[in-house]
């Protein structure tokens, strides 16, 4: 388990294109669901479309050794929820110092005030090649997407604890 207060290493690995590696601090780990918290981890501001990722956002990270997605919130700086950027991906490899997430390319939003929510990246979904290359996974992927989608308008708070 992950010790709260330590620095670990966050890795996120992508299908397509590069992957992302940033420092965060553990808040807490119970042996399945190990919660971390880190700034903005991209070199500048970004449009999303949907929501400005900016320097001095918080975003606190779950990850579960046992489902297939990673639910991030996002906090600006003057401390309003933008909201929750939802990753799914394979189960998280959780280590002494850090936490490798392999990335499926479907992703999942929630604004802060609950009304928005939208699929994301399907195309890069398809793109990649899984759903040809490994059916079993693309269907776990595509599972996992709806369980977030019900989560999002059911028991979000609920999933993390909140």
């Amino acid at each position: 388990m992950l010790t709260p207060g330590r620095e670990v290493e966050v890795t996120l690995v992508k299908q397509l294109g590069p992957g992302l590696s940033y420092p965060a601090v553990v808040v807490r780990d119970d042996g399945n669901h190990a919660v971390v918290r880190a700034p903005w981890a991209g070199p500048k501001e970004r449009d999303a479309g949907y929501v400005r990722f900016e320097q001095g956002d918080v975003w606190t990270e779950h990850f579960w050794r046992d489902r297939w997605y990673s639910v991030k919130e996002i906090q600006a700086a003057d401390g309003r929820i933008k909201g929750w950027y939802c990753d799914v991906a394979r189960p998280a490899r959780v280590e002494e110092d850090r936490v490798t997430v392999h990335d499926l390319e479907l992703d999942l939003w929630l604004s802060g005030d609950r009304q928005t929510l939208l699929r994301l990246d399907e195309d890069e979904f398809v793109a990649s090649g899984l759903p040809e290359r490994d059916p079993g996974t693309a269907a776990r992927a595509r599972a996992a997407l709806d369980e977030l989608e019900e989560l999002a308008r059911t028991g979000l708070d609920e999933l993390l604890g909140a």
